[in-house]
């Protein structure tokens, strides 16, 4: 995995917030966007995505892991989320377990509109984690 150096970190909060202007969130009317760093060193963004069948909808993580894989990745090494929020908002569950396919030891930064983030690793937001490897 590549190490983030901070104008990486700096690169890949920008693109997080960036994506939350695309989101679809007419129903929560919370934009939410995210930026994976691949293991390749590309970065890929993605939004939450509502539907009005609220079961079917995709949060922002999902939607940029899903768009690296779908691209050929196969690792992520960290994740950024953006929340137009006073406080930064960790992962839903279903996003940490995607998370965890792709990059069990990712870094996770959660960035908000103050100057308040959360900065940890996946393996502390989802201790002993179901994975590939539990299916070996």
């Amino acid at each position: 995995m590549p190490k983030i150096t901070e104008s990486g970190l700096r690169r890949l909060e920008k693109a997080a917030r960036e994506a939350a202007s695309r989101s679809y969130s007419p129903y929560s009317h919370f934009p939410v966007g995210a930026a994976v760093l691949a293991a390749s060193g590309k970065v890929y963004s993605g939004s939450n995505i509502e539907n009005a069948s609220f079961g079917l909808c995709n949060c922002a993580e999902r939607t940029a892991i899903f768009t690296a894989v779908a691209a050929g990745e196969k690792a992520v090494s960290a994740v950024a989320i953006y929340t137009p929020t006073p406080l930064p908002t960790a992962p839903c569950g279903a996003c940490r377990q995607v998370i965890n396919e792709f990059g069990p030891e990712a870094r996770v930064i959660s960035v908000c509109d103050s100057k308040s983030r959360i900065e940890t690793k996946l393996s502390a937001l989802l201790p002993a984690a179901f994975g590939p490897g539990d299916l070996a």
